[in-house]
């Protein structure tokens, strides 16, 4: 799948574009606030219909009232992915024809790697985890419907326990143990598939101490069984914080490089090779 042609019109401080994508790739060169970041950011908005820089739609309009971004593909089932965003309202579209944003998601593929993306290895828990549910919410639908599923039983129980309710809060724990284990487990099995190549790779940048991946969380929330006892026996602890401590929103990618967490112990180069 080959990206082919660009349209952008309305975004940031683009001036409206219409161009062609070269066979064998472009380097972008100009002066500060040119607009080189806007570009390549017009260019990822179909791979999640949002900001790489976590921008929302309306801080991403140029001058207008609105914005359209659109792509022409080679070699993918489809040809066109278009996104229009005008006020409140986003209309997504494949092809011509208007599709929702989940099943739009992943239809086009891009990698960006942004100064931020250190903070993979040398930021916070966070961080780490919405690398990982973006980067299973492209591979995989399924894991998609499960973590919106999983977030929306969440903040319901959390808004339960925020009011001091419990017998509602409790009434969410089957939805969120359902979601939240094909959560859980695909994560696991993500970073079981990952590791050995998270250690070759490393090693291919040239550093010399060896690199781990692993996953930090109850890996018996893999299991929708598992879900009942362990949510009973961190109540009392929900109650007074007024929110759920057990679940993947609470687990950890970690990162190690000669067998200690590169958050921690690593140098700004080795971080930087951990994220890339």
């Amino acid at each position: 799948m080959r990206l082919n042609r660009l349209v952008a019109r309305g975004y940031r401080n683009l001036a409206d574009l219409e161009r062609r994508a070269p066979p064998r790739g472009v380097a972008i060169l100009g002066a500060n606030a040119q607009g080189k970041t806007n570009l390549l950011e017009a260019i990822y908005y179909p791979v999640l219909f949002r900001s790489f820089r976590g921008a929302p739609d309306q801080q991403v309009v140029g001058n207008g009232l609105g914005f359209h971004v659109e792509i022409d593909l080679e070699g993918a089932p489809f040809r066109q992915v278009a996104a229009t965003y005008s006020g409140r309202k986003k209309k997504i579209t494949i092809d011509g024809e208007e599709v929702g944003r989940l099943a739009a998601v992943g239809t086009w593929l891009a990698v960006s790697f942004l100064p931020s993306d250190l903070g993979l290895a040398s930021g916070p828990a966070a961080v780490r985890r919405q690398f990982l549910d973006r980067l299973l919410s492209l591979a995989s639908r399924q894991y998609l419907r499960a973590l919106s599923r999983y977030r929306v039983a969440l903040a319901q129980r959390n808004s339960a326990l925020r009011q001091s309710r419990v017998d509602m809060a409790q009434a969410f724990d089957a939805p969120l143990s359902a979601a939240g284990a094909d959560v859980v487990w695909a994560r696991l099995e993500f970073v079981k598939w990952a590791q050995p190549q998270f250690a070759a790779e490393f090693d291919c940048l040239g550093e010399r101490d060896s690199a781990r991946l692993d996953y930090r969380g109850n890996s018996e929330l893999a299991r929708a069984a598992s879900w009942a006892g362990l949510l009973a026996e961190a109540l009392p602890e929900d109650r007074a914080r007024g929110m759920t401590t057990v679940g993947p929103h609470r687990d950890d990618l970690v990162l190690e490089i000669g067998g200690r967490r590169l958050r921690d112990f690593g140098s700004t180069g080795q971080q930087r090779s951990a994220a890339v």
